[in-house]
């Protein structure tokens, strides 16, 4: 059974860096693609960043030039680089990997989430 957890949220202040790191166990195939999604209070979630099996990424227009994810084939994790913070950055993020099994089917894995909190 698969499971993800997310890892290396915390405090920063305005202009900083975090690292956020997601760990897979469990067996997971047929990705489509994995991804960051983040949740603020009072807002819907929204996409943060994507990054494809082929490794193409999408970035959501809040995150480019700042936000870069990254995933490590042979550990099945994925990272969000996440450089010159601001305080609207604050959020609950999530982990997030979409596989097709097979065809018309599709199964989205979610982490629990971490914490980012951003100082002004």
């Amino acid at each position: 059974q698969v499971q993800l957890v997310e890892s290396g949220g915390g405090l920063v202040q305005a202009g900083g860096s975090l690292r956020l790191s997601c760990a897979a166990s469990g067996s997971i195939v047929s990705i489509n693609a994995m991804a960051w999604y983040r949740q603020a209070p009072g807002k819907q979630r929204e996409l943060v960043a994507q990054i494809t099996s082929l490794g193409s990424t999408n970035y959501a227009d809040s995150a480019k030039g700042r936000f870069t994810i990254s995933r490590e084939y042979a550990k099945n994790t994925v990272d969000l680089q996440m450089n010159s913070l601001q305080p609207e950055d604050t959020a609950v993020y999530y982990c997030n990997v979409n596989t097709k099994p097979r065809i018309g089917v599709r199964w989205d894995y979610w982490g629990p989430g971490t914490q980012v909190t951003v100082s002004s």
